[in-house]
């Protein structure tokens, strides 16, 4: 296993440097350039902005400029940002993108997964139908409209929840650590209260991919020979479901996590725009209209990381649940 983990790594180099290529030419081939806006810049600023950021440099050189930086830890700097460290303005947006992508990951895979495993264990059944409701409709209903309904109907309506903004927990830790409890009370309350409804806007499509999954993976788990077998031994049906169907109806599921969780974590510019939250899918997004090369490059590898190491725990996991994988 670990053999075959170091080598999944070592792929990791060679994928990230095609990855940044192809990033470097696209993005170079889009017309319009960072210094187009509404008012036009007199040529003697565009050519001393160019010169300042290593624009006015062959094409091939940049992207040489840019891997020597790469390889120091140096992704440049976001010109769109006031000339902050690219690392920086990713340290600044990821944490909070990641925090409630991994909120909207667990709560997917707590509802898919109970709700895909009693509807594929009772099928046509009415907890069946509601399974199947809920994942047509999860399909069917983008984010950017889950996100609306959800301000309408609980923050303008019920009034239980603000309508957006972002709230950082850290007030709430060095409240607590003080021995304040009311206003570490009040902070973490701030923190939830912002943060339920984006992850349920975000939770909502995953869990109902999740759960039409665990489904159509329980139903085939339970016609094998293997769990007849099981039930004619005289075991229960919570140890035949728990120990023999569950087991091997997560393979799919775990396969589906992966890249969910991956996307999830890197923030969604839907959702952080509809609710006011600076995470990194928003800033990534407006790097791209800015035509903040550094950024976008920068913020692509760490997606690119992020992806190929979930990829990785996947394929790890599968070992875990299923023994019989081996790894060479």
């Amino acid at each position: 296993m670990g053999a075959y983990v170091a080598r999944r790594i070592l792929w990791i180099l060679p994928v990230m440097l095609m990855i940044s290529l192809i990033t470097f030419v696209l993005m170079h081939n889009v017309p319009g350039g960072p210094w187009d806006a509404e008012k036009r810049l007199a040529p003697a600023v565009v050519e001393n902005l160019n010169r300042r950021y290593n624009l006015d440099k062959p094409a091939w050189q940049q992207y040489l400029l840019f891997l020597a930086g790469t390889v120091r830890a140096d992704l440049g700097v976001s010109y769109s940002n006031q000339d902050r460290p690219v690392a920086e303005v990713i340290r600044a947006g990821f944490p909070i993108s990641a925090t409630i992508g991994l909120i909207a990951l667990c709560g997917a895979l707590i509802v898919g997964i109970s709700l895909g495993t009693v509807a594929g264990l009772k099928p046509n059944s009415a907890v069946d139908f509601v399974a199947l409701a809920f994942a047509t409709a999860g399909a069917s209903i983008p984010s950017i409209v889950s996100g609306v309904l959800l301000i309408i109907l609980f923050s303008l309506n019920l009034h239980w929840f603000p309508t957006g903004g972002w709230q950082s927990p850290e007030a709430a830790w060095d409240a607590l650590r003080a021995g304040n409890v009311s206003g570490a009370g009040a902070g973490f309350w701030a923190f939830s209260s912002r943060i339920a409804l984006p992850a349920l806007a975000l939770a909502f499509a995953p869990a109902a991919l999740i759960a039409r999954v665990t489904r159509a993976s329980v139903l085939e788990v339970t016609r094998q020979e293997f769990v007849r077998t099981a039930r004619a031994k005289g075991l229960a049906d919570m140890v035949v479901v728990g120990r023999h169907v569950l087991k091997n109806a997560m393979i799919p599921v775990i396969t589906l996590a992966g890249p969910i969780g991956a996307e999830l974590i890197t923030g969604s510019f839907i959702v952080e725009s509809i609710f006011g939250i600076p995470g990194l899918g928003r800033t990534f997004v407006q790097a791209v209209g800015a035509r903040d090369y550094a950024l976008i490059l920068g913020t692509t590898l760490f997606y690119a990381v992020l992806i190929a190491l979930a990829n990785l725990l996947v394929d790890v996991l599968y070992g875990v649940v299923d023994p019989r994988i081996r790894y060479a």
